[in-house]
């Protein structure tokens, strides 16, 4: 075990571009080290070896070896979504506390194959929410439990890029070539902007949704479902409407043919806020209510969003506890947002 003076070894499975980004969160943390890494790249491994000064000794061709390193504490998923499944298996197979990154795994009989296999074995396992971890989560969380936007209603949230189209030349929008082999449009990898950005508004709502009703095992169904198909056979453009019991509901967008940003809005009886990046982080929110607009601003931001990730969980390990610690998202939310994302999906 380790005591409260120690870092917690992190091991990452996977250099894709979310690698790189989640990486430099290391400079910003206290109680956390990245220590090893694997990529069946050499290129890869040496480049990311220089930037990120990983031991020669920790850097590894083969996934399996890192997930056997006995100085790794912990392992991050970065691998594309189709492999969740398979690694995080493996790596809770080796008692290693396991972090994927999101979506958690490509449908919700993977999930739950994960959770038996967890088995209540000491073992973290978190899905990769960075959001959660942000202070401007608390701030939102706080504003609702202070009661100053009154009972909640409603909400409406969106993650879009415009993946299909260039720039607009002379009021036309020109026709990207789309790879077929792409994670984001390869239906086998798991792509689609359902698993990829939708999995963001669904989860945030079951936050939300969580503060506007004080039951447990709210029943949970779709409306409205709305889904265009791309040239590949996944889905390009989506919206669902979630109906938590009878008293909240969140109108959800997702999108890889619209600029949507990432804003939310989320609306109670006596106010509403509107948080106009929901998943990198905002520095202020927009609260508006009878008096009329206040920006309340969030303070101690650090450079990296995910730093405050890699932070909680660690903290999480050195107490030797094993579940993500509130607002990160646990298991069974997890599995609430797969089940969602599924109905999503097949509707």
């Amino acid at each position: 075990k380790k005591n409260n003076m120690d870092n917690i070894n992190w091991g990452i499975l996977g250099l894709g571009d979310i690698a790189h980004t989640f990486s430099k969160g290391f400079e910003d943390t206290s109680n956390a080290k990245l220590l090893a890494v694997a990529s069946k790249d050499f290129e890869k491994l040496n480049k990311f070896k220089d930037k990120f000064n990983v031991e020669n000794k920790f850097l590894f061709n083969d996934y399996e070896d890192l997930i056997k390193c006995n100085e790794v504490d912990i392992i991050y998923i970065a691998l594309p979504n189709f492999l969740h499944h398979h690694w995080a298996l493996k790596s809770i197979r080796n008692k290693k506390h396991t972090l994927v990154e999101k979506p958690v795994t490509l449908n919700l009989k993977e999930i739950e194959n994960i959770k038996k296999n967890l088995n209540g074995e000491k073992i973290f396992f978190g899905e990769a929410f960075m959001y959660r971890y942000h202070p401007q989560i608390e701030t939102i969380l706080d504003i609702i439990k202070n009661n100053d936007i009154g009972n909640l209603l409603n909400m409406k949230s969106q993650f879009g890029t415009n993946f299909l189209s260039k720039k607009k030349f002379w009021f036309f929008d020109k026709k990207k070539k789309i790879d077929p082999n792409s994670r984001l449009f390869s239906k086998k990898l798991g792509g689609g902007c359902i698993l990829d950005l939708g999995c963001y508004p669904s989860s945030f709502s079951l936050l939300i949704s969580s503060l506007a009703s004080h039951k447990d095992n709210l029943e949970i169904k779709l409306s409205n479902i709305f889904r265009e198909m791309g040239e590949t056979n996944v889905d390009v453009d989506c919206y669902a409407k979630i109906i938590f019991g009878d008293n909240f509901f969140s109108e959800i967008y997702a999108s890889f043919k619209k600029d949507l940003g990432r804003k939310t809005e989320i609306h109670g009886e006596k106010g509403s806020m509107v948080i106009n990046d929901s998943w990198f982080g905002s520095k202020s929110i927009i609260k508006k209510d009878y008096k009329g607009e206040q920006i309340i601003n969030i303070n101690n931001i650090k450079k990296n969003i995910y730093s405050y990730q890699i932070e909680n969980i660690s903290e999480v390990i050195l107490n030797n506890l094993y579940v993500p610690k509130f607002p990160g998202i646990s298991l069974n939310e997890s599995i609430m947002n797969m089940e969602i994302i599924e109905d999503w999906q097949n509707a």
